[in-house]
């Protein structure tokens, strides 16, 4: 069966499921592999059911962006596109033209959502006022927040109530700090957890989490691969409901097969207490993961 988590209904609208697993695109449109590839893997993804595309106008100055762009032209309604403003961009006047010029690279009228990549200086009440006119001007459905620790997610939610989509934040089974504060207190508000690098990319551990002698064991023993354990680990039900969407990216097309294949894996109660044993849980408040 595929993982999938419900996006909640906000004011202007409905309710939205979407598949646990998204496909990211940070390192995209930098000449790290070429463009056709990365075009094609965005595309292979949609074919395979993974639906939720994110990007921002960080990556890449915009070149992610604009691959993004190039993999939905003909294909847009088959995807829930995600992008994200710089902080600096964030006034009332400057996210409305940072969503703009986002929209323009991407090659489309709207975006399914638009997030505050991180806090920033200006003040959320004009970041938030951007955002409400940016969606009944009908460019954005919805809006949310990136790399907001508890207070300050707590702050933003204050002021937009029940139209906070989501809180995307880093997370894999090496950097489990949200588990103590920040994803209880967005599960009480029905705030979705989009985590990036679930694959270890960054954070805490890094690439230790791929070679670490367990996972290799457990990931074998289930016949799959390390990657894949991490993902469905990271999008696991939590006291029986998902409310995370990890977004791994993936060029090569084994990586965007693997991907999609972790929406059906399910971890059993013995596999999840081996890895909380290799992986504890936090037993206190930490700082926010961020790369």
């Amino acid at each position: 069966m595929v993982a999938t988590v419900t996006l909640k209904a906000t004011t202007t609208e409905p309710a939205v499921t979407l598949p646990a697993i998204g496909q990211g695109s940070w390192y995209m449109g930098e000449g790290l592999a070429p463009r056709r590839d990365e075009v094609r893997a965005i595309q292979q993804g949609l074919d395979l059911g993974l639906t939720l595309v994110d990007t921002a106008e960080m990556y890449a100055d915009g070149g992610a962006e604009e691959v993004v762009g190039d993999a939905l032209k003909g294909r847009r309604e088959q995807a829930f596109l995600v992008s994200k403003v710089y902080p600096w961009n964030a006034g009332k006047r400057s996210a409305i033209q940072a969503c703009e010029a986002s929209l323009q690279r991407l090659g489309t009228d709207y975006l399914d959502m638009y997030l505050l990549h991180w806090p920033g200086s200006i003040a959320l009440e004009e970041t938030l006022a951007a955002f409400e006119q940016l969606r009944a001007d009908g460019k954005i459905k919805r809006f949310g927040i990136s790399n907001f620790d508890l207070d300050e997610a707590q702050e933003w939610h204050a002021l937009s109530g029940q139209d906070t989509a989501v809180n995307q934040v880093l997370y894999h089974l090496g950097s489990r700090g949200i588990e103590h504060s920040l994803r209880p207190w967005q599960r009480q508000q029905d705030v979705v957890t989009m985590g990036y690098c679930p694959l270890a990319q960054g954070g805490s551990l890094r690439q230790g989490l791929l070679s670490h002698p367990e996972l290799q064991a457990v990931a074998c023993e289930l016949k799959i691969s390390v990657p894949q354990l991490l993902l469905a680990w990271a999008i696991r039900p939590v006291d029986g409901q998902r409310d995370l969407i990890a977004i791994p990216k993936a060029v090569q097309p084994l990586h965007v097969q693997q991907n999609a294949e972790a929406l059906n894996i399910q971890l059993s109660s013995e596999v999840l207490t081996r890895l909380d044993k290799a992986f504890p849980a936090p037993n206190r408040k930490t700082s926010l993961d961020i790369v």
